[in-house]
């Protein structure tokens, strides 16, 4: 298999198991739940690929992208088996089926509450540009 179809078959197991056990699990409010690898092999329908789904279920992208820890693996000490189940445990409580904020957005109406106390943002400016130079002085004197 190619690395595109190895990719996909990847994708499938983690779209998968985001479906079948991480959303139920975070709708019940669970604190930790369980995914068998011959499970999940089964119902992916794919042959002969239980390394891919072992691989597919430890992997940062999955355990990041459902924000999920791994707590603990049973099963035979290749822990390449249809016996496998890992155990995961949420570690934010929030849904996080929602896309990332940028950081950059939080801070973009930071000074709102400033300029509102101030008569807005046009009367903030207005009023620095006349007081640039300061009072008594002869250029604050030729903008009036």
């Amino acid at each position: 298999m190619n690395k595109t179809a190895s990719g996909s078959a990847s994708d499938s197991v983690r779209e998968y198991a985001h479906e079948t056990y991480v959303s139920p699990a975070r709708r019940r409010q669970d604190k930790t739940f369980s995914i068998n690898v011959g499970q999940v092999h089964k119902a992916v329908a794919l042959h002969n690929r239980v390394p891919l789904v072992c691989q597919a279920l430890e992997s940062e992208k999955f355990l990041g992208a459902n924000s999920l820890r791994l707590l603990s693996k049973t099963g035979p000490p290749s822990g390449q088996s249809t016996t496998v189940t890992y155990t995961y445990e949420f570690i934010d409580r929030e849904e996080t089926d929602s896309p990332p904020v940028d950081p950059w957005l939080k801070v973009r109406g930071i000074a709102k509450d400033l300029f509102a106390a101030l008569g807005g943002g046009e009367a903030f400016i207005r009023e620095e540009r006349a007081n640039f130079y300061g009072p008594g002085s002869d250029e604050s004197a030729k903008r009036r």
